[in-house]
């Protein structure tokens, strides 16, 4: 039985390469949230615009959502991203939150495919 060399030099590639789209995949690093601003709308009604930055590499690792959390730890609102960011870094989303009456200062943290949470999060008052 012949030696199938050329078969295992091409599984070989095969796997250095897909190792090698993992580890372009994990060189982007976790998501880091650069802003948040809050602007009230009414009792219990906050807009926040968030600003995130993340080196999107695309499906394979990008920035899938950002949480509001409360000082209990409490999500209390998310935006979900539908989509990568690629060529738009660092980019800005908003999503309207209720908040409990009460609650004076949340943190803002976003969330990447690879990574999960673990970026920069940033604490913001909420305008009473």
């Amino acid at each position: 039985m012949p030696f199938a060399f050329p078969s295992l030099i091409r599984h070989a590639l095969g796997a250095i390469a897909v190792l090698g789209l993992g580890l372009a995949a994990a060189e982007a690093g976790e998501a880091d949230v650069l802003a948040a601003k809050v602007h009230k709308f009414g009792p219990g009604v906050y807009r926040f615009d968030v600003t995130v930055r993340h080196a999107d590499t695309g499906w394979q690792h990008y920035v899938d959502r950002w949480q509001v959390i409360g000082a209990d730890g409490a999500v209390l609102g998310e935006r979900v991203l539908l989509h990568p960011h690629v060529g738009e870094q660092p980019f800005t989303r908003s999503a309207r939150i209720k908040v409990a009456a009460g609650v004076a200062r949340v943190r803002v943290r976003a969330h990447d495919s690879v990574h999960s949470f673990g970026g920069r999060e940033v604490e913001v008052d909420l305008p009473q």
